[in-house]
């Protein structure tokens, strides 16, 4: 197994440099130590302030899978299980059609309560932040009922059941931020202490992370990282970058999205998971609660499997669990492979896939050419064989209204996803890539259709199943 650092940060900068990136943090830790940790670029390009191993970025969605640790923790430890209805901590809370009791702390976590993609985050965010002059933030503030600031007004919004649940719980998986919201007071009601508490007590502080939080407004987050935190970039409508401090405020979506940290402290998160709890020879985690969170109980497999807080996958002859996030100047990939590896890829630019730079470090773990992908979804060359099965017009209600299109044209399946003209490429089962109309070697998401009755009546677009639009088949 080869492994040449200088060929691995040779590689990096030049994807960097091509990317046109404003800023990076990457880290691999491994059993040896840190086997690779490099800043690229600028936290703050107006200052010329460059990116490195203390830098402080957000995390978004990544926070996720320490939300979810905290409840196996609190389940191994006899505080709550994980098969607890949610009502037990909300009373008032509700999904239409569906049992109370069959809506659990479990469902939650892995993303199959039955909830569809929603607003909350969104208006949340819009309602809670500094003011962006875009469609998004008008759009946002017009719609929202409310301030979305306290969880009750989630619970409300979910029980009030204005929306068609995507199947009974625990039957598929589609990714749901309130999901994740709730859990955070149901961890606060658990514990005995806020959440905030809990992930600092037991997580952070035993691992060392002295430059990781879980705050709201970032206001902890800067007074912990000085001057070493980064500004957050995104693109105008031109192509042109532009950025700004103002942190996305989200109040109730505290374990959901809002840790800030480092790359460095985050490997020592992961590589404490792939050590089944133990670091630096001390087991600080209970075995079984990382047992409960990606164990055997979930598939291992090259597909893609949402576990508690984590994807789980096959990847190069060995186990990966890992989570991206990405929120207004976040885009972040982060996990752990099993042999005691950690990898971290924190990007300050908002609306990125990063997931190549994190395969590039898992393949400088295992030997194996840099440039190798990890693509799951591969097409086949073959020909579905009910393609009119598939067309239609498929909704999601998450912030602004997007949609994805399929029609069968000429013995070809092609349609448009978030107003970009796709082709799809068949992969096998229900299973297809959507390729760029106009660059068919350039991916663009992942779509895996369900039927009933003659018809597709949902597609799952990368983790979030699309509904489809009644009546609708172009």
């Amino acid at each position: 197994m080869e492994r040449n650092v200088e060929k691995l940060d040779a590689f990096l900068e030049e994807r960097f440099q091509k990317r046109g990136y404003p800023g990076m943090a990457v880290c691999i830790r491994g059993p040896e130590g840190i086997l690779y940790e490099k800043g690229f670029g600028y936290r703050s390009i107006e200052h010329k302030k460059p990116v490195d191993g203390d830098t402080v970025f957000g995390i978004a969605s990544m926070s996720k899978s320490m939300t979810a640790l905290a409840c196996c923790i609190l389940q191994a430890e006899g505080k709550m299980g994980l098969g607890d209805p949610v009502v037990k901590y909300f009373p008032d809370f509700h999904i239409p059609g569906a049992p109370d009791e069959c809506v659990t702390v479990r469902t939650l976590a892995m993303h199959r309560s039955g909830l569809p993609p929603m607003e909350p985050l969104e208006w949340s965010i819009a309602m809670n932040s500094v003011e962006r002059n875009t469609h998004w933030y008008r759009e946002m503030v017009r719609t929202a009922p409310n301030k979305m600031d306290r969880i009750e007004q989630i619970v409300d919004y979910i029980s009030a059941g204005n929306y068609e649940p995507v199947g009974a719980p625990g039957e598929y998986m589609s990714y749901s931020n309130e999901g994740y919201a709730v859990l955070s007071y149901i961890v606060d009601q658990s514990a005995g202490i806020t959440l905030e508490e809990f992930l600092k007590e037991r997580i952070f502080r035993p691992l060392g992370m002295t430059r990781t939080v879980l705050d709201v407004d970032c206001g902890e987050a800067r007074a912990l990282a000085g001057d070493n935190i980064t500004s957050l970039f995104e693109r105008d409508d031109d192509g042109k970058l532009v950025w700004d401090d103002n942190w996305s405020v989200l109040p109730p979506f505290r374990g959901c999205a809002c840790v800030k940290s480092t790359a460095k402290d985050i490997t020592r998160y992961y590589q404490m998971l792939s050590n089944g709890g133990v670091w630096e020879g001390k087991q600080v985690i209970p075995a079984e609660a990382v047992e409960l969170m990606v164990g055997k109980a979930f598939p291992l497999r090259e597909k893609y499997y949402y576990c508690m807080g984590l994807q789980k996958r096959l990847l190069g002859g060995r186990m990966v669990c890992q989570h991206a996030g990405g929120l207004h100047g976040v885009s972040t990939e982060g996990g752990f492979m099993e042999g005691g590896y950690g990898v971290a890829v924190l990007c300050n630019e908002g609306d990125l896939d990063v997931e190549e730079f994190q395969w590039i470090c898992y393949n400088y773990i295992l030997g194996l050419p840099l440039e190798t992908e990890h693509y799951w979804d591969i097409p086949n060359g073959k020909t579905f064989s009910r393609p009119e099965m598939l067309c239609g017009d498929y909704l999601c209600r998450e912030g602004l209204p997007v949609h994805c299109v399929v029609k069968w044209e000429d013995g070809v399946l092609r349609g448009t996803y978030q107003d970009r003209k796709v082709l799809l490429r068949y992969c096998g089962e229900n299973i297809f890539t959507a390729v760029d109309a106009g660059q068919p070697e350039k991916r663009v998401t992942t779509l895996r259709f369900y039927t009933r009755n003659g018809s597709a009546w949902g597609v799952k677009c990368g983790s979030r199943i699309y509904q489809r639009v009644p009546d609708a088949r172009p």
